[in-house]
């Protein structure tokens, strides 16, 4: 009995990171100007906070350490009120490279405009993946063209302590930000990788960490491509590249040492290519991605038809008597024939 398969493995997952890569700048950018917050001098202070907790015995995460901050400003003032809506409002200020959006959009209508794909039911999404604000992520002008986003988010209204024992649980007036809700850091962006691979992110009941052959997970990693900005995202570039998949670094093209540090994952083999971070129609970014989702395109062809011819036998022909002939009397023909209808 022929097994039946989960998926058909013609989904293509284009994976972005976000700051620096789709946007110039830091997202909280907006934030720290509506709230008329000393940006330089707000991260001067994360970064000096591991080194300060450290003296003090404590050991945090330099890439997620931020998000304790933004709460300590929101308790202790500067950020007072500040609410997951408020996040997601702010979000339609963030500025976006050239050629962002419309390029989202491009990209999908390059499989859904070609008849040959469409045929064969190929689709591509877009996955963000963020140590950022899934809020103002969602809030953006990008959101629209996006099929998921997995960053950190925030806790308005906690439970309190014995919850479990109340009949009922009162809806506070003030809403404001209080705790952390999810964390992404460059290393649990990899969880993210392989939820979009098995299929966890369209069907919760299939657990990230559950043991699942290759052919049964719903976008294979040879039909990723994750594009980022740097050394940061090397984690997630070695799994895409171990599974077969492409990875695509890009740099701010006004920033010298951006483009060094790209070039520098290349010649370590980190990544397959790199290019400016420039989305428009002509730029050597947009054409090589295009290139290779095309290329991922005509491989799910290929496999389908490859698979119809292996799994179907042309039908019965058509015998002349010279065959039948032939096939009673071989030495006719100078060589053994069978029957096979």
């Amino acid at each position: 009995m022929q097994k039946e398969l989960l998926h058909t493995q013609n989904t293509i997952a284009c994976i972005w990171d976000f700051d620096k890569t789709l946007i110039p700048e830091y997202m909280q950018v907006p934030l720290f100007k509506r709230y008329n917050i000393d940006e330089k001098l707000f991260w001067e202070e994360v970064n000096a906070l591991p080194e300060i907790y450290a003296k003090r015995g404590h050991h945090v995460s330099k890439e997620t350490i931020y998000l304790n901050h933004l709460i300590s400003f929101i308790k202790n003032g500067p950020l007072k009120g500040l609410t997951n809506s408020i996040l997601r409002d702010v979000g339609k200020d963030i500025e976006f490279y050239p050629g962002l959006p419309d390029f989202f959009k491009t990209l999908k209508d390059l499989v859904t405009d070609n008849p040959l794909f469409r045929k064969n039911g190929i689709q591509l999404e877009h996955y963000i993946i963020s140590t950022g604000l899934a809020e103002m992520i969602r809030g953006s002008k990008i959101a629209e063209h996006v099929d998921g986003v997995f960053a950190c988010e925030f806790i308005e209204n906690p439970l309190p302590p014995y919850f479990s024992r109340q009949s009922e649980l009162s809806i506070p007036i003030d809403l404001e930000i209080n705790q952390i809700g999810t964390i992404v850091d460059n290393t649990i962006k990899t969880r993210f990788i392989f939820e979009i691979n098995k299929g966890s992110n369209k069907n919760p009941s299939i657990d990230v960490n559950a043991k699942m052959q290759k052919e049964d997970r719903r976008v294979p990693i040879e039909n990723m491509i994750y594009i980022a900005d740097g050394p940061s995202d090397i984690p997630v570039f070695s799994v895409v590249n171990k599974g077969g998949g492409k990875t695509f670094a890009v740099y701010n093209p006004k920033e010298p040492k951006e483009f060094e540090q790209t070039d520098n994952l290349l010649q370590t083999e980190r990544i397959d290519n790199y290019g400016p971070a420039d989305y428009q129609d002509t730029s050597s970014t947009s054409m090589w991605l295009k290139m290779h989702i095309q290329q991922m395109c005509d491989r799910i062809v290929n496999r389908r038809e490859q698979a119809l011819k292996d799994r179907i036998k042309g039908p019965p022909q058509h015998l002349h008597k010279e065959d039948i002939q032939n096939s009673v009397n071989p030495k006719r023909s100078g060589e053994q024939k069978t029957l096979d209808i």
